[in-house]
């Protein structure tokens, strides 16, 4: 069975979709966050050190946004064979890049006194916005 081409509209509503590629990272990085903070407060309340605590949340993140990023983010851009074992290294290096910052921030503002909510959410500004420009014009260029 041969396949139709896409319909003009389905083309257009295709090409569409594909051009907000910031906004579904942003979803996909919110919902990866949420996880994240689940666990970070979590671990908070049974008294984790912050920066460890950080780190653990920021870990299940990773998985969560992998898994989103490589098949509804990045569309048609996820690798396959030799290659896609590449960008999931990429992909790692991008994501343990993102959690040293997110540990160093967090380390560096809760000794200066900043609440760990607090510090958590500027390292979360500061990742994102790093991460980001590696996944897009790295990882899944």
């Amino acid at each position: 069975m041969i396949a139709e081409p896409a319909s003009p509209l389905l083309q257009k509503l295709i090409s569409f979709w594909r051009s907000f590629t910031f906004a579904r990272y942003f979803g996909a990085s919110v919902i990866a966050l949420i996880v994240d903070m689940l666990i970070y407060g979590g671990a908070i309340l049974l008294s984790v050190i912050p920066s460890v605590a950080s780190a653990i949340g920021y870990s299940i993140g990773i998985i969560v946004h992998w898994a989103m990023s490589s098949n509804f983010v990045f569309i048609g851009k996820k690798q396959q064979g030799a290659k896609l074992q590449l960008q999931r290294a990429l992909f790692a290096g991008s994501a343990i890049l993102g959690l040293g910052i997110t540990i160093g921030t967090v380390q560096i503002l809760t000794s200066a006194d900043i609440g760990p909510i607090i510090a958590k959410l500027c390292a979360v500004i500061i990742s994102f916005f790093t991460v980001y420009a590696l996944r897009k014009w790295g990882v899944f260029r």
